[in-house]
């Protein structure tokens, strides 16, 4: 009885990690393909849906929170719901679905290749760089000068290692692929109405506090492993001073890691949505980015991210 429930534990865990490990590999091997159906883009529609219908007259801040709230849990009980009717057919048809998931929620591979397009692009037209930077950020890039546009990509490169991998990871590794899922909604709700602007300051408010929350532990988890992986681990004290410096509660910390990997300074005043933005400046050497910059961080984030990947599957292991 005893040898049979060791192995039906051991089992139910491979159901677990193999799905895990395929589709994270996938996305360190492919990247996300152009042109596939993707369901944040599912998640962008239902969001813009949902503002257009709520984002007016009065009461904002409880209608934005209200379709926050509803997507989130959607979201989690429609996975939920799939991947059980999908155990019902056969397990690894669940463990399949599960892969997928795991693929399409994870963008580490696509934001290294965007960031070393940014690169490339810069060094052949200020113009070009401008264009492609705009890609990935939200700031406004028209007037950028080709250092501001490399920083743009190295402070992206940082928050979204946080936003885009390890957060991910770590909400699948607490609550399985639904989790995964739903933080990936609440991620596209912040991304989408969390700005603090005429349109979206109350409406976006509760969507942009949920995640605040939600990337709390996974950014800072984010920012020691890269001080880890870098051995820089003696710099935690620049990490922990220039972390909270920036505006948001969570973004300051991975971008002070590799602020502090670097030896640079991050931060300036930008332009959003037409209006200057003035952010802390983090780190304190203001000295030009160069390509090797751009390896040194590309390399720090892929091995930040196998680390977190080792550490998701011991979980997933051992619980």
């Amino acid at each position: 009885m005893t040898f049979n429930m060791y192995w039906l534990h051991h089992s139910i865990n491979l159901l677990k990690i193999v799905p895990f490990l395929g589709g994270w590999l996938s996305d360190r091997l492919l990247g996300d393909p152009e042109g596939w159906p993707h369901p944040i883009v599912w998640f962008g529609k239902a969001i813009s849906a949902g503002e257009k219908v709520l984002n007016k007259g009065s009461e904002r801040v409880l209608k934005g929170g209200i379709l926050a709230v509803v997507l989130i849990l959607g979201v989690y009980l429609i996975c939920e719901w799939i991947l059980s009717w999908a155990w019902i057919i056969h397990p690894q048809f669940s463990g399949l679905l599960t892969a997928v998931g795991v693929f399409y929620c994870l963008s580490g591979k696509t934001l290294i290749k965007e960031v070393k397009a940014v690169f490339e692009a810069v060094d052949r037209s200020t113009e070009e760089g401008r264009r492609q930077v705009a890609r990935i950020v939200g700031r406004d890039t028209s007037n950028l000068s080709p250092q501001e546009i490399r920083a743009a990509a190295l402070e992206t490169l940082s928050e979204n290692l946080s936003d885009g991998v390890i957060a991910p990871m770590f909400w699948f590794a607490l609550l399985g692929l639904p989790g995964m899922m739903a933080y990936k909604m609440v991620n596209t709700l912040d991304s989408m109405i969390g700005y603090k602007n005429e349109r979206y300051l109350e409406f976006g408010r509760i969507a942009a506090l949920i995640d605040d929350i939600a990337n709390y532990i996974p950014a800072r988890l984010t920012a020691y492993l890269m001080l880890l992986v870098s051995n820089n681990w003696g710099k935690r004290d620049f990490v922990r001073r220039f972390g909270p410096e920036h505006a948001s509660p969570n973004s300051g910390y991975p971008e002070a890691a590799l602020a502090a990997v670097l030896d640079c300074q991050f931060g300036g005043t930008h332009d959003y949505f037409g209006k200057p933005v003035e952010k802390p400046y983090i780190g304190t050497n203001a000295r030009p980015f160069t390509t090797e910059d751009m390896r040194i961080a590309i390399q720090v984030n892929s091995n930040t991210e196998l680390v977190m990947g080792v550490i998701v599957t011991l979980i997933l292991l051992i619980i």
